[in-house]
């Protein structure tokens, strides 16, 4: 068994994906060395109110999304729906996503990227 103790914090400007406004990532571990090949990020992201991250594509890989608090919305490929704990979202290989924090409360998820191998 293997315990991560040593995580990884940084607030990234969704402005630089073109969002608006900070998040925090956290990631749990890095490298292939505890992930493996296939997996490129395992993180709990922390999106604060009124902040929008940035509508991105994924290439080559996929990223499934499981809501842990608060609420907002999911821009799905142009299909925005709500969002709330306990929801699981994927977007695929090609496909677009973000998440729109528009409440009054942290949303905070685990995300987790995955090669498409």
């Amino acid at each position: 068994m293997t315990a991560f103790n040593n995580r990884v914090s940084e607030v990234v400007e969704a402005a630089l994906t073109g969002g608006e406004g900070p998040y925090l990532r956290e990631r749990f571990a890095e490298g292939e060395e505890n992930l493996g090949k296939a997996i490129k990020t395992f993180a709990k992201i922390t999106v604060k109110p009124g902040t929008r991250m940035g509508y991105h594509q994924h290439v080559g890989d996929f990223e499934f999304y499981y809501i842990l608090s608060g609420e907002g919305k999911y821009n799905d490929n142009g299909t925005v729906v709500p969002c709330k704990p306990g929801d699981v979202f994927k977007c695929g290989d090609g496909e677009w996503h973000c998440i729109i924090n528009d409440g009054d409360e942290d949303i905070e998820f685990v995300a987790l990227i995955v090669a498409t191998i």
